[in-house]
This record gives C-alpha cells, sequence and structure tokens, in this order.
C-alpha cells in the first residue's frame, strides 16, 4: 500500500516538473541592432533583401496554390473515371469525403460538396476545352468582343495581344492534352469556382481569369465584374480613338472604355440632375474607379478652366498611368447630342495647351450619356480631330422586376403606417 502511495505521486508529478523545465528554460531574446556605423550602401543591401524575401514568400504561395490546384485536378480526374467505370454514386463521393477527412483531420477542403466541385473542375476545363483546342484563336479577335456589330477590328494594345495569345491560347491547346490550363493554376481556388459557376462560355471564362491575374481581382471584385457583364461591356463604346491616335496608343484606350457603364451602387431618381450624378459619383470615388478599370488616377470634380476672360468647369478629370494622359469626363442625363462632342473637343483643345506636360500623350475625351444612338453619335465624331468616346451610364434596380408591382408603393406604406398611428395623411397622398 505504502509503496504503491509513494509512487504514485512520482508518477504525477514527472510531467508537471518536465513542463515546469521547459517554461523555466530561458528564451532567446529578441536581437537588438547593434549601434555601430554602418558601410555605405547598407541601406540598399537591406531593402532589395526584404524585396528578395517578399518575392520568394510570393513565388512559394503561388506555387503551393499551383499544386493545390493539381491536386483538385487529379482527384476530379480520378473520380471521374471511377463513374464511368464503375458507376460511383453520391453515396460513395460522401464516404470517400469523410475517409479522406478522418486521415487528414487538420486539412480543410475536402467535404463533399468541394470534392464535387473538383469533379466539376475537371470536366469544365476538360470538356470544354476539346471544343476549344479545334479552333484556337489565331489572335486575340476571337477572345474580345467587336466594339461595334459591323467592324471585326479588336481593339488591343501590343502588350494585351501577347498576354492573350500566351495565356489564352495556350490553355485550350493543353486542355486537349488533359493537363490542368495554367491561367487557371495561377488563381486561387476560390476564383475558380466563381467562374466556373457563373461563367458558363469557355472563352469569356478565360477571358475573366486573365484579367483576374493581371489586375490582382479579389474574389469579390471578380464577382462584381461577371455580374455587371464586363466581358460583354469592354472596349464597346463609341470612339474615334483610330482616326485620332497612333496605333499603339487608340488600341490600349479603346479597350480601357466600357459601354454601358454600370453605376449600381447609386441611389438616384428619375428626376436626378446632372449635378446630383456627379455628387454620386465623388461620394463613392472608389467604387466608380473600380468601375472605371484600372489606371484611373482621380484629380477633382468641376475643375476650373480659364480661356481667354471666360470660365469653363470640367465635371470630371482624371489621369490614366497607363495611357499616360488626362481623361476628362462629361455627364449627361439625357440622350447623346452631336453638340456635345464640339464642347468636349474644346475642353481637350484648352487640357492639352494648358495642362498637358510634353511627355503626356494626347488627352481623352469621354461623354457618359442616359442613352445614346450610334449611328448619330458616329457621326458626331467622324470628323472631330480630337480622341473622344461616347458610352452609356445605367443604374441597377436592385429589386427584381417581377416583385415590383406585388410590393406596396412608398405612399402606400405611408398610409398604412399613418392610419395604424392615427396620423393624418398628408395632402397630395390622397
Amino acid at each position: 500500500m505504502t509503496s504503491k502511495k509513494i509512487g504514485q505521486p512520482k508518477r504525477q508529478s514527472a510531467k508537471p516538473n518536465a513542463l515546469a523545465r521547459r517554461s523555466e528554460s530561458p528564451q532567446p531574446a529578441p536581437v537588438k541592432p547593434a549601434r555601430i556605423k554602418l558601410p555605405t550602401g547598407y541601406a540598399q543591401l537591406l531593402e532589395d533583401l526584404k524585396a528578395r524575401i517578399r518575392q520568394a514568400q510570393v513565388r512559394a504561395a503561388v506555387a503551393a496554390n499551383r499544386e493545390l490546384l493539381a491536386l483538385y485536378w487529379q482527384i476530379g480526374k480520378a473520380i471521374v473515371q471511377r463513374q464511368r467505370v464503375e458507376g460511383w454514386g453520391k453515396a460513395v463521393i460522401d464516404r470517400l469525403a469523410a475517409d479522406i477527412q478522418s486521415a487528414f483531420p487538420g486539412i480543410k477542403g475536402f467535404s463533399p460538396s468541394n470534392i464535387w466541385r473538383m469533379r466539376a473542375f475537371y470536366l469544365t476545363w476538360k470538356e470544354q476545352g476539346k471544343i476549344s483546342a479545334q479552333r484556337v484563336p489565331k489572335s486575340e479577335h476571337d477572345f474580345l468582343p467587336s466594339p461595334a456589330p459591323k467592324s471585326k477590328k479588336k481593339f488591343l494594345a501590343p502588350a494585351v495581344r501577347e498576354s492573350l495569345d500566351s495565356n489564352l491560347a495556350q490553355p485550350a491547346r493543353e486542355l486537349e492534352e488533359r493537363n490542368l490550363p495554367p491561367l487557371v493554376a495561377e488563381i486561387t481556388w476560390a476564383h475558380n469556382v466563381i467562374l466556373m459557376e457563373r461563367v458558363k462560355d469557355l472563352e469569356e471564362r478565360l477571358w475573366y481569369a486573365q484579367q483576374t491575374l493581371a489586375n490582382g481581382w479579389s474574389r469579390n471584385i471578380l464577382a462584381l465584374q461577371i455580374e455587371t457583364g464586363l466581358y460583354h461591356r469592354q472596349g464597346k463604346a463609341v470612339t474615334n480613338f483610330e482616326r485620332t491616335l497612333p496605333p499603339a496608343q487608340s488600341d490600349l484606350a479603346q479597350q480601357t472604355i466600357k459601354d454601358p457603364y454600370v453605376f449600381d451602387f447609386l441611389t438616384l431618381t428619375k428626376e436626378a440632375t446632372e449635378r446630383d450624378l456627379e455628387r454620386g459619383l465623388i461620394e463613392h470615388i472608389r467604387k466608380f474607379l473600380l468601375e472605371l478599370g484600372v489606371g484611373f488616377a482621380y484629380l477633382g470634380s468641376q475643375v476650373p478652366l480659364t480661356v481667354g476672360e471666360d470660365d469653363f468647369y470640367l465635371d470630371l478629370l482624371f489621369y490614366h498611368v497607363r495611357l499616360r494622359c488626362y481623361v476628362i469626363i462629361e455627364l449627361k442625363e439625357g440622350e447623346f447630342k452631336p453638340e456635345y462632342a464640339g464642347k468636349m473637343n474644346f475642353y481637350l483643345s484648352a487640357v492639352d495647351d494648358r495642362m498637358r506636360h510634353p511627355d503626356d500623350q494626347p488627352s481623352l475625351g469621354l461623354i457618359l450619356c442616359r442613352t445614346k444612338n450610334r449611328i448619330i453619335a458616329e457621326y458626331a465624331l467622324r470628323d472631330v480631330r480630337k480622341p473622344i468616346g461616347v458610352a452609356d451610364w445605367k443604374l441597377v434596380e436592385t429589386l427584381p422586376k417581377n416583385l415590383r408591382g406585388s410590393l406596396p408603393s412608398i405612399e402606400e406604406l405611408e398610409a398604412e403606417l399613418g392610419s395604424a398611428a392615427g396620423v393624418p395623411r398628408r395632402k397630395g397622398h390622397e
């Protein structure tokens, strides 16, 4: 009895003593920089090393993401093959997910729903890739929408052409070989899920993947761009860029402009004025810049411009860092009118003369109207010497059309609430 009682405390106290010894062991103190006279070039070397470390971290993350997507691709492929040969169904897939999670309890991403996504991931690119590989584009023309129904020309800068040739045509060829497309492997799994579930057309999906990689879009931004149909709006504005700008500049400028612009972040009534629209865009400048696209730097609103003894005011002034030029945006509440082009031409001449730096490219003008007639816009811009684009802007109704008639109006709600509270109805609502 005594020996048991003596031995038991020893066994109980052994672990705490070990933990105590670990906690009592001296921890390495943070290294404090020695106060020495630093040699010439030390600061530059330090910045260079920090940059290399960050680059190595990014490369490691990209490599890890690529390996993860390759694994998902292979899992999806294996499941498809088993289903074809052995007829695997939902119960087997659910059991497979449970067994994988049991074998690797600390690893996420192997839920039944995500494994089904892996299967869809493989089928999405493999099946559509066979079709696309038979018509691999000879140029970028097959991937981007035409800016005008009557024109087959696609407006792309040489850098964009090269990027699309390498990043879009190559995946289609490799899909025929049943490999994971390189472009797809460069974006995250979450981005791929959004593309799979929301974009059905292969070329459109590849375009969004390329834009995600080029612009660093987050998942939310990618979802927003898909929701607003950026693929179908990019480069669609009526412009005279091809006649007024050098080829490389006109290609990039055309691709920068879209039609229509979607201001779904604004809550304006039909009676809103142009100043109301302008104030709304400025109040939501971050979302406005997102809708404009990459490269726009906001310089101001109602920017004064003195010509002779008269003062004029530019609605919105931007500088585009990739185009290397000023961009003037004029907002119009109604339909496009030909005289708007003449006024914009005047503004561009004044800005080029008074604000443009010798190294800057010619300034661009963008007229945003509620609506436009394309033929009228094309005639209005035909003989104008300054580069001008015309596009629509629109607000998105957040309430679905099929529900608008079934819900009470503001007046009906006020009347109902007023009668319930014993408050008489206001005049004009009777």
